[in-house]
């Protein structure tokens, strides 16, 4: 029975979500079990994705991903796959009726990855950011406000200030890794390898105004969704603190991390914020 097979793909999502990401994890887990499920979904599909063109470098990286989009876009066509995370996937692209214009814009952010290694215009920052960060946000809210096009309509643009925002941390964060391993540079007239207090201030304001854009949405999220989205965003605040308050030269040295007895701290404040109907 396929619908055996639908519980097992589920389930794959839900472990690569779990294992590549504990703080997507625990945010996810606060969202409401209708939707919770959806997330994974679509979390497991990016991160498959972004693993090819970050880790698998002993192996035809383009054939991969030529193959894995190809996969991709015959499992929504056909509404099954053999591979578990897409077939998790395009069960939710079609029970929220996902447009292809965001999973296809998200791949084309990644195939950017395979070759791409500086972002030298404010244009090309911005696709790529796009395409990465912003579509995600989106096709996370489609799921949220479920199917509600006017909600979706009204709460676009915050969706999308808040995936730039959590994507520009995950920059900073794994600015040593991103430069020296992977050759990358994606802030524009910004000279890594000399990242001063200056340069990283800019960045730091820049990333501050889509939190401040973000957390307006965050209020207006269905209650299903609220409490695991603000915490998520309660987290990636912390770790901008933590980067602010590091001198530049050390983010060029080492990841910053938030340990998860912080992490614990930060789920009791969102969870009592939320209660208390603060946000």
């Amino acid at each position: 029975m396929k619908s055996l097979f639908d519980t097992v793909s589920r389930s794959c999502s839900k472990t690569v979500t779990n294992v590549y990401s504990t703080s997507f994890s625990l945010a996810t887990k606060m969202l409401a079990p209708s939707i919770r499920q959806d997330i994974y979904n679509i979390y497991g599909f990016v991160r498959l994705a972004d693993e090819i063109v970050d880790s698998f470098h002993d192996y035809q990286k383009e054939q991969l991903f030529h193959d894995f989009e190809i996969e991709m876009y015959k499992a929504i066509e056909q509404k099954i796959s053999l591979n578990p995370i897409l077939n998790s996937f395009q069960e939710t692209v079609h029970k929220y009726d996902i447009p292809e214009h965001l999973y296809g814009a998200f791949m084309d952010s990644m195939r950017m990855d395979l070759h791409k290694s500086q972002y030298t215009s404010i244009e090309e920052f911005k696709q790529y950011i796009y395409g990465s960060a912003d579509v995600v946000g989106l096709m996370c809210l489609k799921v949220f406000v479920k199917g509600n096009d006017r909600k979706y309509e009204e709460l676009k643009n915050s969706a999308m200030s808040l995936g730039s925002a959590f994507q520009k941390v995950n920059f900073l964060r794994d600015l040593k890794a991103d430069y020296e391993d992977l050759s990358r540079s994606y802030f524009p007239h910004i000279d890594l390898s000399k990242l001063d207090e200056v340069s990283k201030t800019k960045i730091i304001k820049e990333i501050e105004n889509d939190f401040m854009a973000g957390l307006e949405g965050i209020t207006h999220l269905p209650v299903e969704a609220k409490f695991g989205v603000y915490t998520a965003y309660i987290y990636y605040k912390k770790l901008l603190q933590k980067l602010k308050r590091i001198p530049s030269l050390e983010i060029r040295n080492r990841r910053v991390r938030v340990p998860n007895y912080e992490k614990a701290g930060l789920l009791a404040k969102s969870y009592l914020s939320y209660r208390l109907n603060l946000i």
